[in-house]
C-alpha cells in the first residue's frame, strides 16, 4: 500500500513536540492524549507514533511490535479512564478512514468515547 503520510498534520506536529497534548499515556511507539474537542466525558486518541494513515495502512505496514503496542496501550487508556468493562459502563472506539469516513487527520488515530451512553453509532441516513 503506498499511501503518501503528510508529516506536517496535526498529530505528526503533536509527536515531534510542537505542539502540547494533555497526553494520558506514552509508550515507545503509541500516544494517547485528550481530544482537545471532546464528544463524550471521556475522550482519549491513541495515535502510533510511526507515519501511518488509516487503520489498514497501519495493519498492513506497521511492525509486530508496534500493532501489540497500539493494543495494549489503547486497553491500558480504557482501564486507567474508568470506562474498561471490568470497571465500568463500556465505551466506543472509532476509527475513520478517507473521505467516505470523514477523516479529519491523516494519522491513524483511534477515538475512545465513554462516560455516557453513546447512542447509535450509524442513523439511517
Amino acid at each position: 500500500m503506498a499511501l503518501a503520510y503528510d508529516d506536517q498534520n496535526i498529530f505528526a506536529r503533536i509527536l515531534r513536540g510542537e505542539i502540547p497534548n494533555k497526553t494520558v499515556l506514552e509508550t515507545d511507539h503509541t500516544l494517547a492524549f485528550h481530544d482537545i474537542s471532546p464528544s463524550a466525558p471521556v475522550h482519549v486518541l491513541v495515535i502510533p507514533k510511526g507515519p501511518y494513515v488509516s487503520f489498514d495502512h497501519f495493519c498492513a505496514e506497521a511492525t509486530d511490535a508496534e500493532i501489540l503496542d497500539f493494543h495494549r496501550t489503547a486497553a491500558k487508556v480504557c482501564a486507567m479512564t474508568g470506562v474498561a468493562l471490568d470497571s465500568g459502563e463500556g465505551f466506543r472506539a472509532i476509527t475513520n478512514a478517507g473521505e467516505h469516513g470523514v477523516q479529519e487527520v491523516p494519522h491513524y488515530h483511534l477515538h475512545i468515547l465513554g462516560g455516557r451512553h453513546m447512542g447509535r453509532m450509524v442513523s439511517a441516513a
